[in-house]
């Protein structure tokens, strides 16, 4: 009964005074909430690492296939110009063999690392002993097929 005497206004209020223009920091400072350290706290892993490296060599090997095909196309000039200025640069052979595993060793980590994950997609190699002895022979593949490639 004591409901049914109650009386109830309704104030209208514009939307610009109720909300307050906060970012996300300010909202977390307000709180006395302190920032995540991520990754300044922890120590580099063989895991974390070679994930960047196949994300970077991925990244350097889309970047080349670009700048190859957009150079093709842009180019006065064919393959056979610029493979006569190399030889005019009278560069020595382990010059050479260097550089060509610079330029290969992208191809060479990706492709190796690529097969390492297609094993993971079928489950196997996926504890952590495992993961770390696959992650070794990967990088000890990755030289080696890069040798071979810097070396034909």
């Amino acid at each position: 009964m004591a409901a049914a005497n109650r009386q109830v206004s309704l104030k209208v209020v514009s939307a610009g005074s109720t909300v307050k223009e906060e970012t996300y920091f300010e909202k977390n400072e307000r709180l006395g909430r302190e920032m995540s350290p991520h990754l300044t706290i922890y120590q580099p892993q063989l895991t974390s690492m070679l994930s960047i490296m196949h994300r970077g060599t991925g990244m350097a090997l889309g970047v080349g296939v670009w700048a190859l095909g957009l150079g093709a196309l842009i180019s006065s000039h064919d393959i056979n110009h610029y493979v006569t200025m190399v030889e005019g640069l009278q560069l020595s052979g382990a010059t050479l063999t260097a550089l060509k595993f610079i330029i290969a060793y992208p191809a060479g980590y990706h492709t190796a690392n690529g097969i390492r994950h297609l094993f993971w997609d079928t489950g196997r190699f996926l504890k952590i002993k495992e993961v770390y002895s696959t992650g070794y022979a990967m990088v000890a593949t990755s030289f080696v097929l890069t040798a071979i490639l810097a070396l034909i």
